[in-house]
């Protein structure tokens, strides 16, 4: 398939190519439409200051957060997609909001490659995508698929209470000290029993909300938000790339989210989980998808 010439592609046209690919309505969102909009608490660890001044990452804080599902309003549970983690820390003078995913890695490099992928999977007039002209950008494009391999090796049981999330980027947080460095957020899941008892294919289509909404009602609900720390030498511009050892380096607890009650989904569209959004302390990534991210509120303003 051939790509576009670079420069053609905005933020906006990755938008409507999403919503294409969906096939929702209007007003729905371009991705991980379906969801659960919850809110809860952030306390920060001892050690936060280490690693960045902001005050989102070194101050306890309300918490507005959404689980997702990567797709349409259609997908179900049991499908074998990725799934999403969005969340807001601290107040209106130092907010910060993180999207988070559950895989380490993004499916394209640039915009000009998110959006051959996205048309290469366009559906035709049997409303089913070209699945050769599919595989034929799938060869000629082997990183793109890193993350969907990813997504498919965790069990599919897995609640989203137990998914380890990733922030993809490589940020560039100082501390008070006024060092600089580059970092990774990861939030993981802490508890001993954090995945459903039944396996996924018993399971109706929402079970993965409805185990969310249980466990936030029994309680138990939390994670860790930790900072991976680079090395010299490591990548920061490719997010379908990840850095070397990156499963077993150093990490630093910044603090806990702990997720205490379900708010209803305006909540959650009304607040709009902007990336640009990062409290002094944390920069934003270098990379061209991140810079592009900005199409989440073009995304957002079609909805309202």
């Amino acid at each position: 398939m051939t790509q576009l010439p670079t420069g053609t592609v905005t933020p906006a046209s990755i938008v409507e190519a999403m919503k294409t690919v969906a096939g929702g309505p209007p007003r729905a969102r371009a991705s991980f439409a379906k969801g659960r909009c919850v809110h809860g608490t952030y306390a920060a660890s001892d050690r936060a200051e280490e690693i960045t001044k902001s005050r989102s990452f070194t101050r306890p804080s309300r918490v507005l957060a959404r689980f997702s599902l990567g797709g349409d309003r259609e997908v179900a549970n049991t499908d074998r997609v990725l799934r999403g983690f969005s969340f807001r820390l601290g107040g209106d003078q130092h907010r910060s909001d993180l999207l988070m995913q559950s895989a380490p890695v993004h499916f394209a490099r640039t915009l000009d490659q998110m959006s051959a992928f996205l048309k290469a999977r366009v559906s035709g007039p049997d409303d089913k995508p070209d699945m050769e002209e599919v595989r034929a950008f799938s060869a000629a494009n082997p990183e793109m698929l890193r993350q969907a391999n990813y997504s498919a090796a965790p069990p599919l049981d897995l609640g989203f209470a137990g998914t380890t999330y990733w922030g993809v980027h490589c940020f560039p947080a100082t501390n008070l000290k006024g060092e600089t460095r580059f970092i990774k957020f990861k939030v993981v899941p802490v508890g001993a029993d954090v995945a459903p008892t039944q396996k996924a294919d018993v399971k109706s289509a929402d079970f993965l909300l409805h185990d969310l909404e249980n466990r936030i009602t029994a309680g138990d609900v939390r994670f860790s938000v930790t900072a991976l720390l680079d090395r010299p030498g490591d990548p920061t511009m490719d997010v379908t790339s990840r850095w070397s050892d990156e499963d077993s380096r150093e990490a630093v607890r910044l603090g806990t989210i702990v997720i205490t009650g379900v708010e209803a989904e305006d909540a959650c569209d009304a607040a709009l989980f902007n990336p640009a959004n990062l409290a002094d302390g944390i920069g934003h990534p270098p990379d061209e998808i991140f810079a592009a991210r900005r199409a989440y509120a073009i995304a957002q303003a079609t909805r309202r």
